[in-house]
């Protein structure tokens, strides 16, 4: 592990559990743990549950992306050198801003709109569509389906594609979450996330099956 490279990534990682240390005694004993598609609070809980977010969240993606490229068998996230770095700091990151807009969030007791962690998804939807066509072939990040991983052109043009709608759909969450309400924002969330998942899945079965046609 470079250390140089590493220490930025960790301070980020850290900046959630030092933003709850500083509140911890200004948190009341109960605070909210979840919200309705409202904004309104629906369940409290123990102060003590809110460090399981910075665990659950950056903490937990920054040793996944450290122990991952360790035991990938074919040693393919390696090779993508600067690119896996740069996946590694986008969601780390990512996941830090979505933990202190939650800390932040109990703490005032409300969620001010929760068109924003709508809009913070769509974001990362558009960052990682543009880097999908950069992902190496392997059985931990990305696109990993049963045909995708037999072949090494299904994996490459489902990727492809996968970029183009991820960027696309993370575009459209982005505008609507700045336009629509609440309610109406979120069913189109919902509607696109499983238009981005879908699609990708469909396309690597097809695409598999057209090259084994093609093959015979």
């Amino acid at each position: 592990m470079n250390l140089k490279k590493e220490l930025p990534l960790i301070a980020i990682m850290l900046l959630p559990f030092i933003y709850l240390a500083y509140l911890w005694n200004d948190l009341p004993s109960k605070v909210p743990m979840h919200w309705n598609l409202k904004g309104e609070i629906d369940r409290y809980g123990d102060k003590s549950e809110l460090i399981i977010i910075p665990i659950l969240l950056p903490l937990l993606v920054y040793v996944i992306f450290l122990v991952v490229p360790k035991i990938d068998p074919k040693n393919k996230l390696n090779k993508m050198g600067n690119k896996l770095q740069t996946i590694k700091f986008l969601l780390t990151t990512f996941m830090s801003i979505l933990a202190l807009f939650i800390i932040y969030s109990a703490k005032n007791q409300s969620i001010a709109n929760p068109n924003y962690i709508v809009l913070l998804i769509g974001s990362l939807y558009v960052i990682l569509g543009n880097y999908f066509k950069t992902i190496k072939a392997n059985y931990f990040i990305g696109i990993r389906t049963p045909w995708s991983l037999e072949n090494e052109t299904v994996w490459k043009e489902t990727h492809k594609l996968g970029g183009k709608i991820w960027f696309i759909g993370g575009l459209i969450v982005i505008i609507s979450s700045l336009l629509l309400e609440k309610q109406t924002n979120f069913t189109l969330f919902i509607v696109i996330t499983a238009i981005i998942t879908i699609i990708p899945v469909v396309y690597s079965y097809l695409k598999f099956q057209n090259l084994k046609k093609l093959a015979k």
